[in-house]
């Protein structure tokens, strides 16, 4: 495997309520995902866990590697961080599309940082 394919193995070994959908990749695709049925898209889902590992890696934007590996300390866990910065990414997805102007990298990284102080 390249190294994304190693990375993604990784992401997917910590998601076991993901292997049976994967299991199968053609019915896999073939799925629709929607919100209200209250299941995670898993290609959604391990997307953006490869996104934030790959911003992480070459700390883009910056100041993200370092948010990141500070809440993961506080949440004794890369993963469970992560998670919680899904939300952040989402959020400053939404609000480039609803604005109509480009993502905002350095209110993403205050987001994540903020995050890092909540107790």
């Amino acid at each position: 495997m390249d190294a994304l394919q190693t990375l993604a193995a990784q992401w997917v070994d910590e998601h076991p309520e993901f292997h049976e959908v994967l299991s199968d990749p053609a019915w896999a695709l073939k799925q629709t995902y929607p919100v209200e049925a209250g299941h995670a898209n898993p290609f959604l889902h391990l997307s953006m866990h490869l996104s934030i590992s790959e911003q992480c890696s070459i700390d883009q934007p910056k100041g993200i590697q370092s948010a990141v590996a500070q809440l993961a300390e506080r949440k004794n866990s890369i993963h469970e961080a992560q998670h919680a910065v899904m939300e952040c990414l989402g959020a400053m997805l939404w609000e480039s599309q609803r604005s109509g102007l480009p993502p905002d990298g350095a209110a993403y990284v205050e987001a994540i940082k903020r995050l890092s102080s909540h107790d």
